[in-house]
């Protein structure tokens, strides 16, 4: 993971995000402090993450591509735009409908 910052960091998320090879996630950290740990993911059409939880709350902001999320037991369509909050322990999971790239903040 990223270093702990003491000064501002600006990340142009365009550049790091490529899409993931065939039937693979790819996941990169971007940042981390005692506040926030920022991680990008790419997601291959068709793949998925099973319904888990965090032991933090979680903010979720779908950049690019279309994906079924779950959370709490609802399935609802999310696209770029899309914005979830997450409160701990929430049960969620991912399905890309396509090439997704998804930005994840875990608060602390």
């Amino acid at each position: 993971m990223p270093e702990q910052q003491s000064e501002s960091v600006v990340i142009d998320l365009n550049e790091k995000l490529g899409p993931a090879p065939a039937d693979s996630i790819v996941s990169r950290a971007l940042y981390g402090d005692e506040q926030v740990k920022a991680v990008l993911f790419s997601f291959a059409p068709g793949q998925e993450l099973s319904e888990h939880t965090a032991g933090t709350a979680a903010i979720i902001h779908i950049l690019q591509g279309q994906a079924e999320l779950t959370l709490g037991g609802e399935r609802r369509e999310a696209g770029p735009g899309t914005w979830v909050h997450m409160p701990a322990r929430t049960p969620h999971a991912l399905v890309a409908r396509t090439p997704v790239s998804m930005l994840l903040l875990l608060l602390k």
